[in-house]
């Protein structure tokens, strides 16, 4: 027996959503630009799924790939009806890449390729990517401070925050919400000297009244 062989670099290219229909099709999230060419026949993806599930540590191996309605449904090797694409509902797909192969699909960078880059926000260093964080809803790279080792942050990697990921130079451009990097620092509000005279004018007082004869 030998150990598996632990891909160095991996490319996430879809999430199963929606079991389709009674013989265990999956409607899919896509994650690449290329699905005709990633989900062929054949094709071996590996699972990511939480450590309870049944497909834990386990791959997955494409049948057929149809477009119904305009959305893409995959069929599985050994997945043949609906109970069995339920275990299989929100697992993600991700597929073994060479580390010298050149991905074509704009915007995507291999875990390896991310982490070690600077982060840099107004021409200047903030930080360091330590990780990626891949969810469900979106990925996360995960940054150390430059004034703070023992302190991470999580950016969304979404083009909004992180417009910019310049491999040959070696860094990621990111222009975060207030509050992201550094605590907001709120204006105290003046102190009330409690000793203070009160200015607000007193009722006018009742003119005096005399007798008149």
């Amino acid at each position: 027996m030998s150990a598996a062989k632990t891909p160095r670099a991996q490319l996430r290219v879809g999430r199963l959503v929606k079991a389709h229909g009674l013989k265990g099709a999956l409607k899919l999230e896509l994650y690449t630009d290329d699905p005709d060419g990633r989900f062929v026949p054949g094709a071996v993806f590996t699972l990511q799924v939480p450590e309870a599930s049944p497909w834990h540590g386990k791959t997955i191996t494409v049948r057929e790939l149809r477009w119904m309605n305009s959305h893409p449904v995959a069929f599985f090797e050994d997945v043949d009806d609906r109970e069995t694409a339920e275990t299989l509902v929100r697992a993600i797909l991700w597929i073994d890449q060479d580390d010298d192969e050149e991905t074509s699909e704009p915007d995507a960078w291999y875990d390896h390729q991310l982490v070690g880059l600077d982060v840099v926000r107004d021409d200047t260093v903030v930080g360091r990517v330590v990780r990626v964080d891949h969810l469900p809803a979106q990925d996360l790279l995960i940054v150390r401070p430059a004034d703070d080792g023992d302190r991470e942050i999580l950016v969304p990697f979404v083009k909004a925050i992180v417009p910019e990921v310049d491999i040959a130079a070696g860094r990621v451009i990111v222009t975060p919400p207030a509050g992201l990097f550094e605590e907001l620092v709120t204006e105290p509000e003046p102190a009330r000297d409690a000793d203070a005279e009160d200015t607000t004018p007193d009722a006018a007082a009742p003119e005096a009244v005399t007798d008149e004869d």
